[in-house]
């Protein structure tokens, strides 16, 4: 259920922005071990991005958002940053501020994510799996 948002300036290429999705995937997937992630870019015009209240003042600084389910592991969490930056970073050099790059965790205990027309801390499989994830952290 790990799903994230970029949200970034116009400008990479298609190939930078695929390989960008595709390597954020594998991190997610590789933290969390869960099926079904999903992810979304979201490109602006820089004129319709304020920094600090300016528009147009410097380059854009990209912004993951992160919704996912309860993660423990600070060291997990921190190498999942640094793959995401280094993901946004490959894609928009030269485009973006990738050295200001904002990821922000956004984590959701399962009694509060619906799918599959059920909580998910009604599905035994995935309360296990997040159980794992955790465990010893």
């Amino acid at each position: 259920m790990p799903v994230f948002t970029i949200d970034a300036p116009l400008g990479a290429s298609g190939d930078a922005k695929h390989k960008m999705m595709k390597e954020i995937h594998d991190a997610l997937d590789e933290a969390y071990h869960f099926p079904d992630t999903r992810g979304w870019l979201r490109e602006y015009p820089a004129e319709n991005v304020s920094q600090d209240g300016r528009v147009l003042a410097e380059p854009v600084r990209p912004v993951c958002s992160l919704e996912v389910p309860e993660l423990a592991s600070l060291d997990a969490k921190r190498k999942l940053v640094q793959k995401i930056e280094d993901a946004i970073g490959g894609a928009y050099t030269g485009v973006a501020n990738v050295d200001e790059v904002l990821v922000l965790i956004n984590h959701y205990p399962l009694h509060d994510v619906g799918w599959r027309q059920s909580l998910q801390s009604d599905k035994p499989e995935i309360v296990a799996a997040v159980d794992q994830l955790n465990a010893g952290s």
